[in-house]
This record gives C-alpha cells, structure tokens and sequence, in this order.
C-alpha cells in the first residue's frame, strides 16, 4: 500500500560556515596585506640594487664579460668544431676582443691628441660666440652676470673642493683598472669554461625549474650576443656614414668623432643625439651655422636609415624594444651605474623580456605576459 513504501529521507546540503571577520580579513585589512608585501618587496629590491652598487666593482666587470663572452659565442662554436682545443680557441677570441677594444681606445687618444691644439682655440672662440649670442636675446643677460658665472667655474677649479674631487679621480683610475683586469680574468674563464660554470650554477634547481632554468640561460646567451653583434654593426655603419660626411665637409677632428659615434652608438637613442650634437657644435665653430644645419642633416639622415633598415634586419623584432621601455631603462641605467649603466641597461632589459618569453616553455611566454587569446581554458 502507499503508506507502507519507505520514503528516501532528502539530502540537505548545508552552506558553510561563513568566516568570521576580523580585522585582516576585510576590505581594509586585504589592502594592508598587499601595501605591507609591496613595501617588503620593493626593499628586498632596494636592498638588492644597494648590495649591487657597493659590488660595482666586481658587479659591473663580471657582467660586460658575459656580454662579450655571449658575443662571441659562435666564434668559440667555429673554432671548436675546428677541433681547436678549448684553451687555444680561448686564447684566440680573447686576444681579438683585447684587440679590439685597444684599437677603439687608441684610434680616440690619437685623433683627439692630434688635433687637440686646434679644438682647444676652436672651443675658446666658440665661447666668445655664443656669450656674443647670447647678448642678443630678447631678453637681456648682464655681463657681470656672465663674468660672475665665468668666476664661479675658475673658483671651483682652484678650490680644495676640486682638488679633493681630483684625488677621487685617482682612485676611479684604480677602480677602472682593477675592473678591467678582472674583466678579462672572468672572460677566459667564461669562453673557456662557460658550459661548465652554467651546469654548476643550475645543480639547486630540478624537474620543471630545471628546465626553466636551462631555456632562461640560452635565452640569455642568445640576446645578448644578437644584441650586441647587431648594435656592433649598426654602429659601425652609422660612423661609417658620419664620417664620410664629416670628412666631405673638412670638419675637424672627423676621425675622432666617428669613433665616438660608434662608442656612443652603444646607447639608444640618446647615444645618438649626443654625437650628432657635438659633430653640429665644431661645425659650428669651424665652419658657421650652414654647414652646422648639413651635419644635423647627415647625422638625421643616418639614424633614420638605421632605424628603419639595418635594426630591424641585422637585430630582427624579437630584440625590438618599445621607445618608452628603452627610455626608461636608460634612466634607470644612468642613475645606477652612470655611463656602464646606459649602455648596459638596454641589454639587461633585453634579456628579461626574452627570459619572460620562455618561461613556461620554449615558445610559451609567462602567464601574465600572454595574449588573452593565448591562454588556455580549462
């Protein structure tokens, strides 16, 4: 009968228990947890960048050695497919890149010293044209205030402030020298012992941050050899260009200021501007505003054949980094490590981009750096 079936007593499905709320679990106390991680990490990074610049000294030579060393990455590669043993392919490359950095430095001292008699009259009677311009501005600059400018600067010359800031020059000479010898005791190392040293340094990690760590290194090999092989390029062809300009011209010092230009071209963008701003000024000087507007035009001319073909061939757009990226980096780069910090900031943020990219595998960028459309759904 019906009232004799048994019935399945129901299920009842209870809630649960709310959280109680405490003073870390509302909206004020979430934002507090996030303001207290954010100021924990931004002075573990400013811990780090203080560390960072007490070791400039070791910091600095031990990373324009990996530079040069991931530069020059396949020439090691060639040679030892010669069957050229490691310490004479070493010995090799290393003798090059000293070869070369003593060409650059001596090509600079010689044309500079060469003509230093000149640029220093030149300089001189460049002064007195623009203190004569500058008298004829709309509006008027006194010439005691002028002389007590020109006062200040010799007062600081021959002050103990200036001596004492001479004193600290020698000991950045010593600085500089001990780096750079340290930079080249790294770099034996790292063309000789590279693979070695980097299968040591990734023995912590294992299973998947192994193989992260091992795609971040080639990474970092791969863009800052692309990198600076490409910009070693584009800034032999812009002093190139410059200098026959210069050259057709006669301005003076012509040499020595393509060197420059390809020093300089080493930093983006501003390295650029400031070689075309010195070039215009003995222009100016030498030869008066006409051919002061030609060399702008020449320096102008060459960047933009620069930018819009030889980068983007000789360094390809995985390298290319947005103007803005570029700009603040070499900020960041200068307040930290003055003119290194410029030239290697570009590079280092280079390599962090391409690190990001193979983070979680060899074509699968980080998950906050992928495409919307990118992300795999559940």
């Amino acid at each position: 009968m019906l009232w004799n079936r048994r019935r399945t007593p129901a299920v009842v499905v209870q809630a649960p228990a709310p959280r109680p709320r405490t003073h870390w679990t509302d909206g004020l106390g979430t934002f507090a947890t996030r303001s207290i991680q954010i100021i924990a990490i931004v002075l573990l990074a400013a811990g780090t960048i203080w560390g960072l610049r007490i070791l400039s000294v070791v910091v600095i030579p031990v990373l324009l050695a990996l530079i040069l060393a991931s530069a020059f990455e396949p020439l090691m590669r060639a040679l030892r497919a010669r069957r050229i043993g490691p310490m004479p392919s070493t010995l090799i490359v290393l003798a090059l890149i000293l070869a070369a950095l003593g060409a650059i430095s001596w090509m600079i001292t010689a044309a500079v010293r060469s003509q230093w008699d000149d640029l220093s009259t030149q300089a001189l009677e460049g002064i007195d044209q623009v203190l004569a311009w500058a008298r004829d501005l709309p509006f008027q600059i006194d010439d005691a205030q002028i002389q007590e400018w020109i006062d200040q600067v010799v007062d600081f010359l021959t002050s103990a402030q200036f001596g004492t800031g001479a004193l600290a020059g020698v000991g950045v000479v010593v600085d500089f020298i001990t780096g750079l010898v340290l930079m080249v005791v790294v770099l034996f190392f790292f063309l000789k012992d590279g693979d070695v040293i980097w299968e040591f340094l990734k023995r912590p990690f294992t299973g998947e941050w192994h193989a992260r760590a091992q795609r971040a290194g080639r990474a970092t090999v791969a863009t800052f050899g692309a990198y600076i092989r490409g910009t070693a390029t584009v800034a032999a062809a812009d002093a190139v260009g410059i200098s026959i300009g210069l050259a057709i011209l006669q301005i003076p010092l012509w040499p020595a200021l393509g060197v420059l230009v390809f020093v300089l071209s080493f930093i983006p963008i501003v390295g650029a501007v400031l070689a075309g701003i010195l070039a215009a000024l003995i222009a100016l000087v030498t030869h008066g505003i006409v051919h002061a507007l030609i060399v702008v035009g020449i320096v102008v001319l060459v960047n933009q054949l620069e930018g819009n073909f030889l980068q983007p061939v000789l360094m390809g757009r995985a390298l290319k980094l947005h103007s803005l990226v570029i700009l603040i980096a070499l900020t960041v780069g200068t307040l930290l490590g003055g003119i290194i910090g410029a030239v290697i900031a570009v590079p280092l943020t280079a390599v962090a981009w391409s690190i990001v990219k193979v983070w979680d595998g060899p074509d699968l960028p980080a998950r906050w750096a992928r495409r919307k459309d990118a992300i795999p759904r559940a």
